[in-house]
């Protein structure tokens, strides 16, 4: 038998999505075609088909390209084996998913030496090659990007986090994940919480940088709320104290003659998170209880919805002459 004698060339696969000739290929869909895994063999050699990674097959000669490489990932992440998978599919994420939602701090997907892949707990799965299998314990709910599905970028951001020692890199992703309007703090510190990085002290600098980010972020929001939708001038970052009495607590904007506090919640979910939440509790529950009505607003409400949380502000101060009237309480700058 001549082992050089060529193989009779057959069409290649076509995808079932757009009927074009497919660029890449697993081992079970070219199976499934017909194509048995001799002849797979066959053509990987120089010049033909490359193999990318364990069952996972370039059906060009040629450099793959960035988007090979991502679907190549999926591909080797979506394997069944002899053992039926189940849960939800993988998805990209860490800094190549970064790379898709259009980070700026993340290297392009061409600089990458390495694509992160996020599947179920689950899934019996190594990394391999250049692909690097992250677990999640419930996955997230993709987005779909240039037609990859892709982690949302909380949690893009802490697989990438996971893998950097740089501070100041660390430190440039938190802060693009909230400045650039991507999500809000608390999601990416609860990744993070959740992810175990906490106790890494680079990563607990970066989230103190990120929440004084947000925190800045929301007070301009909401004094743009106050102008943008004609709202009477409150004072600003005040304590409010009983005469010759307790501390109660400081709040983000006050209208002294409509008894009117607003507080923005800008929490942190660490551990310390039911601690945190029963103070906040306490301090509404005082106030209101000595006539002051507050108007709790998230930065998520502000950013998203801001002509709804000025109605709501308002609605409050209209609604101040129809109240009893408010304890007096001595308004301090914070």
């Amino acid at each position: 038998m001549n082992h050089n004698t060529p193989i009779t060339p057959r069409p290649l696969p076509l995808s079932p999505h757009t009927g074009q000739a497919q660029r890449l290929a697993s081992a079970d869909q070219l199976r499934a075609q017909g194509i048995p895994a001799g002849e797979v063999a066959a053509h990987c050699r120089p010049g033909a088909w490359q193999q990318l990674l364990p069952g996972v097959f370039l059906l060009q000669p040629g450099q793959p390209t960035s988007e090979d490489r991502l679907h190549a990932a999926l591909l080797y992440a979506r394997r069944t084996g002899a053992v039926p998978q189940q849960g939800p599919d993988p998805m990209i994420t860490g800094l190549a998913a970064l790379a898709l939602h259009r980070f700026s701090a993340a290297p392009p997907l061409t600089a990458l030496e390495r694509i992160d892949v996020l599947v179920p707990r689950t899934r019996r799965l190594r990394s391999t090659g250049w692909v690097r299998v992250v677990r999640a314990l419930e996955s997230p709910e993709p987005v779909e990007l240039t037609g990859v599905p892709v982690a949302p970028v909380a949690r893009a951001v802490a697989d990438a986090v996971s893998g950097l020692s740089d501070a100041e890199a660390v430190r440039r992703l938190l802060t693009e994940a909230v400045r650039g309007g991507h999500c809000e703090p608390g999601a990416v510190v609860r990744e993070l919480n959740q992810a175990r990085l906490l106790t890494r002290p680079h990563v607990v600098d970066a989230v103190d940088a990120l929440l004084a980010e947000g925190r800045s972020l929301s007070e301009e929001r909401l004094y743009e709320m106050v102008r943008e939708f004609a709202l009477p001038d409150p004072v600003w970052n005040v304590d409010l104290r009983l005469p010759g009495g307790p501390h109660l607590g400081g709040v983000d904007a006050y209208w002294p003659d409509q008894a009117v506090a607003v507080e923005l919640d800008t929490r942190a979910p660490r551990q310390d998170e039911d601690a945190l939440w029963s103070e906040y509790t306490r301090k509404r529950e005082h106030l209101e209880r000595l006539g002051i009505t507050v108007v709790h607003l998230t930065p998520r409400k502000l950013r998203e919805a801001m002509e709804q949380q000025a109605t709501v502000v308002r609605t409050a101060l209209m609604a101040a002459p129809d109240r009893p009237p408010a304890a007096y309480v001595v308004v301090l700058p914070r």
